[in-house]
Order: C-alpha cells, then structure tokens, then sequence
C-alpha cells in the first residue's frame, strides 16, 4: 500500500526554529517529528510512501533518506512552488494507483507530518472497506473543538456536513453544504480532523484538474456536500499535534516526562 505524507509547509508558527530546521524534521523523543507518522503508517501496511517536500527540502531527504532505515520505500515529489494540501495529488496521480487500475492498489493514505498518534491504520482500513467508502477521514474529539474545522457524522458514521473554520474571533464557518435540515444537523457529532485519511483512486476524478488546491475545501467537503460516501473512523487514544512554539515546547515536556507507548 501507498501513502502520501504531507511535509512541505513552511512552518511559520514554530519560527525562529524553522528557519533552519524544517517543521517534520524537529526533535522530538530523540527522533525528527516526521518518524511517529511513518510509524503509523508502517503498521498499517503501508510500504511506500510520497513526501512532499519544499521548505528546506534538502534537510528532510538527507535525514530520511531512501527510507530503508524505516522499513519503508521513500519517493520524494519536490514543490517548488507550493501547491497546497490537495495539488500534490494531481503530480502523484499514478504512484497513488490513479492510473491504469493494479490489482489491490484501489486505496491509499494520506498523513500529515506533523501528527503523533495510536491509530490502528489497519482498523481503519476494515472500516473504511465495510462501509464501501469512496474516503474515510480520522477523526478526534478535542477538550475545544472552538480551534478547529467541525467535521460532523451521524449515527452510522457518515460525514453530513464540514464545517470549514475561516476565523476564530467572531468563530466563522465556511459550511459544506451550506444548509442543512435543522433536525438533522442537531443529530450530528461533532469532531475535528486528526491528520489521516484514506481514500479510494475514485477520488482522482473528483478533484480539480490543477493545483494549488486545498484538500478539504478543495475536495473532501464538495464530497461530503454531494452526499457521497465520505465516513469518519473516530480515534479514541493518543494525539497529538503541534501548531506553535507552546504546543512544542509542552509535548517535548511530555515526552521527556512519560513518553507514550505504541507510536513506534
């Protein structure tokens, strides 16, 4: 199985340490931040992995490498301009399975860098399979959810509605679709986006032919807004995720108190 592992931001919330250090390359528990996902990924199966790389690309291709120290195959797509959360995936069409159809190549990941969590990727797969899902995104329930887009199922789990996050002060939504029944929409569970999805190639016909292109606004929510069968698996145990200087400093905290166990 494939997996694309998103790694090209510029990381301007953790600067003055990204200006010579790329965000997926950060110390954390002894190992750059970018291994706890291929960890991740590496236990679900995953063999072969694209990182997208801009910001300081060299840093991250010289502390990987091939990826044969991780138990994984590494293919590196260089942007040199960025092309947003979704636009890697119009170049990584045919290592993705978006090509001629390959027998039991119809699915495949994508991960952010930056995320740390105990997700059983196998269990997500069962389920997304189970459910004949065309894409399943993980997701999580935060102490505040005020911080982040609201990605709403229901009872069997499908995604009604994404509530996109434009601002935080007044709190503003961009709403896929942009009405919903009132009984219906008091119905739903609310969570944010953990940093996985797995998807099916069907998606590659549905994205927009050029980049740069945000996955959620660009593809997931139009998805979900069309009623197709876009499910949220929910991740109970560890995450975490880091946004800023605090949120880095506390979980170096963390980890040099009492690392968490099963993120490797």
């Amino acid at each position: 199985m494939k997996a694309l592992v998103l790694a090209a931001g510029m990381g301007e919330r953790l600067r003055p340490l990204t200006e010579v250090t790329p965000k997926p390359m950060l110390e954390l528990g002894g190992r750059p931040l970018i291994h706890y996902p291929l960890a991740m990924l590496r236990r679900g199966g995953v063999t072969e992995v694209a990182i997208n790389v801009h910001h300081l690309a060299s840093a991250v291709s010289r502390g990987l490498g091939d990826g044969s120290r991780l138990g994984l195959r590494i293919t590196y797509a260089p942007e040199p301009v960025l092309l947003g959360t979704g636009g890697p995936l119009n170049g990584l069409r045919k290592f993705l399975g978006g090509g001629e159809k390959i027998e039991n190549e119809n699915t495949f990941v994508i991960a952010n860098s930056d995320t740390i969590l105990d997700l059983d990727l196998r269990a997500m797969l069962a389920f997304h399979r189970e459910r004949a899902a065309i894409a399943t995104i993980a997701l999580f329930h935060p102490a505040n959810l005020d911080y982040y887009s609201r990605l709403e199922i229901d009872a069997g789990q499908k995604l009604r509605r994404m509530r996109l996050l434009a601002r935080r002060d007044p709190l503003q939504y961009h709403d896929y679709p942009p009405a919903l029944d009132t009984n219906l929409a008091g119905s739903l569970s609310p969570f944010m986006y953990c940093g996985v999805i797995v998807a099916d190639r069907a998606v590659f016909d549905l994205m927009p032919p050029a980049p740069p292109w945000s996955l959620m606004a660009g593809l997931f929510a139009p998805m979900v807004a069309k009623g197709l069968p876009v499910f949220g698996y929910v991740h109970r145990g560890y995450f975490r995720t880091i946004d800023d200087l605090k949120s880095y400093d506390a979980l170096k905290a963390e980890f040099a108190s009492s690392p968490p166990p099963a993120i490797l």
